[in-house]
């Protein structure tokens, strides 16, 4: 491939030089901060020579190479264009410092929230179970031994996480502010004090006591802040602006318990004196007018919400919806909101779905089927960015079939026990009323797919690939020798890594997720070791990810986490070096899984065959599989 001209292409396209605020690159993506990305031609781009696909997120555009051939297009693009070469952390930064304050305020409440949706997740799905075995027991259903310690302590642990959820926000916001997140954690058990009347009590019981605050200017109900989310924050950007201001003036002998002291007291007492009541008050007025909203007759209110659903994830703004849901959770036992959520997620996998059995362009359709997979699992990235807002038409069936399903949904009343999951899985949340989930679904997904069917492509992209582009690919593939030395038949590869193999869906990445750099598998590690899974000769290590050319002619890539690239190499430790030998089961890296999980990041481990372009069929394991000894792909020729 020519580097040169491919750098040269994505300089013309993105609006040349005075268009780049930076750029940087990880193992597979040049990430460019863009100016103004009204500037860039993003049709042309996607054509450009070499690149595998295209997408905006985290304030970047991120341009897909693979492994090696990005590290190449990188240095020709930095020669050409004079760019500022930045570390991946800054790229981060200055993406998201270019969004206004709005975009800026929608990200931070994704970063708290992201790391705290498994613990949501695992109470919202017991919930659901539980209330769905006491519907059962109660109607005389089933017969089941309620006194029993798995039934007493599964009904216990069901609620737990949204009982103490002020506690896991402020752990999550002080980290994101910059704040000690056990002073946050601090700031959350205040809020949650015993001392305090529970907050669910206050609609039957009425409020207990008042207190005086701010020498009897005014009084403040003692009230727990149990279900809320908007006070939480708050707070916590409150505490950790006064924590970073103290550790700057107090002398460091006295900063130990001097700034802990402080940050704590005064965070408290302007917490139970102003900052909760105020915030309560801005927290219900948002609930009741979504509420309000959902409730106009005939369903109305969410026809419109289910057919701008897709839109506000393109924008971020669904970063902020997790407020909603845990909002109506604890103003009414379920959440009317995800329902609606859900339907748009799977509505946008209907229309890529209609797209990939559409399509007569293998490229677009080895990218539209995992696309929409990833879209019914509730994961719509994939699907939306990279093809259904590509040809717009199919972006607006899933719209229509959001907004059906939608409908269907609030007429019905249905609600979820918790939050944190759509799609297909979604069911586990709405185990009380599954049939009119199913239909909700199902309703999308076929309103999205028919409109989709019908309307979704442009007339070229029904044609099969013409002959042209397949001959100027040519020299990009493996050189002769190389292809020599490929054997006839079918191609195994071990795993790496040990760990649980399931499909690239799961990443949440949309160029894993849509297979952008090839086709393969994930791998949950259980251990923090990868070796080769055969001989070969390393083609690219960057901190996170290694590179391989196998012997047997497969072309892999090992990508330990998600978005890891902003670690920089943190918690993981190299064995192996560019070009270096390596025999099959040689230690090639290591990584400290419980760090990474820490820093709010998925070790979930992506293995890519690069060249899968090479091969007829590449079939995935499933299941446990252990490093070096099970298999994990089959290629075939």
């Amino acid at each position: 491939m020519d580097y040169k001209k491919a750098a040269s292409e994505v300089l013309e396209y993105i609006g040349g030089k005075d268009n780049i605020v930076s750029a940087a690159h990880c193992a597979t993506r040049l990430r460019l901060v863009i100016a103004d990305n009204g500037k860039v031609n993003k049709k042309e781009l996607e054509n450009a020579t070499g690149v595998q696909g295209v997408f905006e997120a985290q304030g970047q555009l991120q341009i897909i190479f693979g492994t090696g051939t990005v590290n190449k297009v990188y240095d020709e693009f930095i020669a050409l264009s004079g760019a500022a070469a930045v570390s991946k952390d800054e790229a981060k930064a200055q993406g998201a410092a270019k969004g206004n304050w709005f975009q800026r305020a929608i990200k931070t409440l994704g970063d708290i929230f992201v790391p705290i949706i498994p613990a949501i997740v695992a109470s919202g799905f017991l919930m659901g179970i539980m209330e769905s075995l006491n519907f059962m027991v109660n109607n005389g259903f089933i017969e089941m031994n309620t006194s029993s310690s798995i039934y007493v302590f599964a009904q216990l642990f069901s609620n737990v996480a949204y009982t103490f959820l002020p506690i896991l926000i402020a752990f999550s916001a002080a980290k994101v502010f910059g704040g000690n997140p056990f002073l946050g954690a601090v700031i959350g058990m205040i809020m949650l004090h015993p001392d305090l009347q529970n907050a669910w009590t206050v609609a039957t019981e009425g409020v207990h006591t008042y207190q005086e605050v701010f020498f009897g200017l005014y009084q403040v109900p003692l009230v727990g802040y149990q279900g809320h989310v908007i006070p939480v924050i708050i707070a916590v950007w409150v505490m950790s602006f006064l924590e970073k201001r103290l550790h700057k003036i107090v002398p460091p002998m006295f900063d130990l318990f001097v700034t802990p002291l402080v940050s704590v007291f005064v965070t408290g007492y302007l917490t139970l004196a102003a900052i909760g009541p105020v915030f309560t008050t801005v927290e219900n007025f948002v609930i009741n007018g979504v509420q309000w909203l959902i409730a106009i007759p005939f369903g109305i209110g969410s026809f419109i919400m289910g057919g701008l659903y897709a839109t506000t994830v393109v924008s971020g703004i669904h970063h902020m919806y997790t407020i909603i849901d845990l909002g109506q959770l604890s103003a009414y036992g379920v959440t009317y909101w995800l329902p609606l959520a859900s339907a748009a997620n799977v509505a946008q996998g209907g229309a890529a779905l209609a797209v990939a059995l559409r399509t007569k362009n293998k490229k677009l359709k080895s990218m539209a089927l995992p696309a929409s997979l990833s879209a019914f699992m509730g994961i719509t990235e994939p699907a939306i960015f990279g093809v259904n807002l590509r040809f717009f038409r199919p972006f607006i069936a899933g719209s229509i079939g959001g907004a059906c399903g939608a409908l269907y949904a609030s007429i019905v009343g249905l609600g979820a026990t918790g939050t944190g999951v759509t799609g297909i899985f979604g069911v586990l949340l709405h185990l009380h009323h599954p049939i009119q989930y199913i239909i909700t679904i199902a309703i999308a997904t076929g309103v999205a797919f028919v409109v989709s069917w019908f309307i979704g492509l442009p007339k070229e992209e029904l044609q099969a690939e013409p002959a042209a582009p397949k001959a100027e690919e040519t020299p990009a593939q493996p050189a002769p020798a190389v292809a020599a030395a490929q054997p006839a038949g079918s191609v195994t590869i071990v795993s790496p890594l040990s760990g649980e193999a399931v499909p690239l869906s799961e990443t949440g990445d949309p160029a894993f997720s849509a297979e952008a750099l090839g086709k393969g598998i994930a791998v949950r590690p259980s251990e923090g070791k990868v070796f080769a899974p055969c001989d070969a000769t390393v083609s690219a290590v960057m901190g996170h990810a290694v590179g391989l050319t196998c012997d047997n002619g497969a072309e892999l890539l090992i990508h330990v986490g998600i978005d890891t690239v902003n670690l920089d190499g943190k918690h993981y430790t190299g064995h192996v070096e560019d070009g270096q030998r390596v025999k099959a089961g040689d230690l090639l890296l290591e990584f400290d899984i419980a760090a990474i999980e820490a820093e709010g990041y998925k070790t979930i481990t992506p293995v890519i065959v690069t060249n899968s372009d090479d091969y007829a069929d590449v079939e995935r394991a499933a299941g446990a599989v252990t490093a070096c000894r099970d298999t994990l792909l089959t290629l075939t020729r």
